[in-house]
């Protein structure tokens, strides 16, 4: 297993779209269990392929005290979704920047498991709001995107400022 580098905002690679996984091999469960290291050390709750620059739809989550019930989802759609909640989100590609949110309550997700067998997943809660903010990811997008130009603006100028302090 391996740490790898997580993209950073406004990285233009966080735009990519990910591309469906035909094969489920080796090389993605290497993919996963160096993900979920990556999700693990940085500390984080999620991970998209493509903040490592894999433009795979490829998600790990893992939202469990404990770090100990990691779950992976391949090629994840959101078939059904309902309600409305809002939370402040945070995210691995934005460090330490932290906004509120409006998501889905409840959300159906279809997707693959390592094994390749088609899943179903209906859930509420954090976990809802980690599927979608993930997904997000795989279809190009970042959570500062659902804020507004301003908001976007200040998050923009605080990370470049980050950037210079630690460089």
């Amino acid at each position: 297993m391996a740490l790898l580098p997580i993209l950073r905002f406004p990285d233009v690679r966080l735009k990519k779209v990910a591309a469906p996984i035909k094969n489920i091999d080796d090389g993605i469960r290497k993919l996963v269990a160096d993900m979920a290291e990556t999700m693990y050390e940085a500390p984080g709750i999620g991970l998209a392929a493509t903040q490592v620059d894999v433009h795979k739809q490829l998600v790990v989550i893992d939202i469990s005290e404990e770090r100990n019930e990691l779950r992976v989802f391949i090629n994840p759609r959101i078939e059904q979704s309902e309600g409305l909640q809002e939370g402040e989100e945070g995210c691995l590609s934005v460090p330490g920047i932290y906004e509120k949110v409006e998501r889905a309550e409840r959300v159906t997700v279809r997707y693959l498991d390592l094994d390749g067998t088609q899943q179903s997943l209906t859930t509420d809660g954090l976990l809802a709001v980690c599927i979608q903010h993930e997904i997000d990811h795989l279809q190009g997008h970042v959570f500062v995107d659902h804020l507004s130009q301003l908001k976007q603006t200040r998050i923009r100028s605080k990370l470049a400022k980050q950037a210079r302090v630690t460089a």
